[in-house]
């Protein structure tokens, strides 16, 4: 084949470390813009960044020539070195390690861009640690809740 065609859609989900202060809720649209920004940067194609203020739920394609590790790990350190710009309140601001990433078939993307705004909605039903296991459940992974949560 002449050209390399790829198109991958993932959901990303991403916590703040447990020590790290909550992102503000008027703070959240910039800060979704910008990790937006940060994905644009790197290739991808964002098509929702959303979430509450403790995590976030981003719907974009994987670059062809980048690895879901390196996307995760360069979208949390440039988010967070900016977040920490926006005011004093977030200088202990970090995520969490760990992260989710779920493949999405083209026949649910709009499923997932809806689900994701409505997570205020969706939180004062259901906790993130039950929203978190219900996605490790539904895709079948194995964890052990011990040091599922862990920083």
């Amino acid at each position: 084949m002449a050209n390399s065609m790829v198109k991958i859609d993932v959901h990303l989900i991403f916590h703040i470390k447990s020590t790290s202060v909550q992102m503000h809720h008027g703070d959240l649209p910039r800060i979704f813009a910008y990790i937006g920004g940060i994905l644009n940067g790197f290739g991808s194609i964002p098509l929702i960044v959303g979430g509450v203020c403790d995590h976030i739920h981003i719907l974009t394609t994987l670059p062809k020539n980048q690895t879901i590790v390196a996307l995760v790990r360069n979208t949390k350190s440039n988010s967070s070195r900016w977040i920490k710009t926006i005011s004093p309140l977030y200088s202990s601001f970090a995520w969490q390690d760990g992260y989710g990433a779920f493949s999405v078939s083209p026949s649910l993307i709009e499923k997932t861009i809806n689900y994701i705004k409505n997570q205020e909605q969706h939180h004062h039903t259901m906790s993130f640690s039950d929203e978190y296991k219900a996605f490790l459940n539904a895709y079948k992974l194995q964890y052990d809740e011990q040091y599922l949560f862990n920083d």
